[in-house]
């Protein structure tokens, strides 16, 4: 019986310790392929683009048809990204995360005007989640990046299934853009040591037990 009990739970730790291995080569790929990217130069944004890559894009913004993106608080003030359409020559109208603003502020947000220069990284368009919160479609309010929602609030029939997010090392004026690519975390090789190690842990206790039970007597 105790055979029975421990065997299943034995292979189940097992099998958990092995998939975290395998998040953690997947993960650690990944945050390869992200200091690469950061690493490089942008490349120019094309029809089927990669998630998280480095590109650039040229257009002229459509600053009417603004609109803030989640909640943030720097500091002790309460703001939100400023997403602004891009209007491009050769492809659908593309969402660009300009960066964080305050919900109330005195100082000006910049508001380029003409064709500019773009750079930043993709990120891809998101469905909301079952907890997200509701999406302000009337003041231009959303939480969740769904770039078809967030296009046809804003009045664009059709935009990019993908956003573009300013990546910038400027710390002066608004909007304030991010720094750098996203790091996920990487927390793997601390589940895989936990999974084996109440592997390793119950076959110990197990051979305590099995020991204990063939001294005795009857055994």
């Amino acid at each position: 019986m105790p055979v029975l009990v421990v065997l299943p739970v034995l292979v189940v730790l097992l099998g958990l310790g092995t998939w975290q291995v395998q998040r953690l080569q997947w993960k650690t790929t990944l945050l390869a392929e992200f200091a690469a990217a950061e690493a490089g130069p942008p490349i120019p944004l094309n029809d089927s683009p990669k998630p998280w890559n480095k590109v650039f894009a040229t257009g002229h913004f459509l600053h009417d048809r603004k609109a803030l993106l989640g909640l943030e608080v720097r500091g002790t003030i309460l703001g939100g990204h400023l997403v602004v359409p891009l209007q491009r020559a050769n492809g659908p109208p593309l969402l660009v995360n300009r960066g964080w603003v305050p919900l109330e502020s005195t100082s000006p947000v910049s508001h380029p005007e003409g064709e500019v220069r773009v750079e930043g990284y993709l990120r891809p368009s998101e469905s909301a989640s079952l907890f997200a919160a509701t999406d302000d479609t009337a003041r231009r309010r959303f939480y969740t990046f769904d770039t078809a929602v967030i296009g046809a609030a804003l009045g664009l029939p059709q935009v990019a299934p993908f956003g573009l997010v300013v990546v910038s090392g400027a710390t002066d004026g608004l909007p304030q853009p991010a720094r750098s690519l996203p790091r996920p975390s990487n927390n793997h090789l601390g589940y895989v040591v936990t999974w084996y190690g109440l592997a390793l842990a119950l076959v110990g206790v197990f051979i305590a037990w099995a020991r204990i039970r063939l001294k005795e007597p009857n055994a």
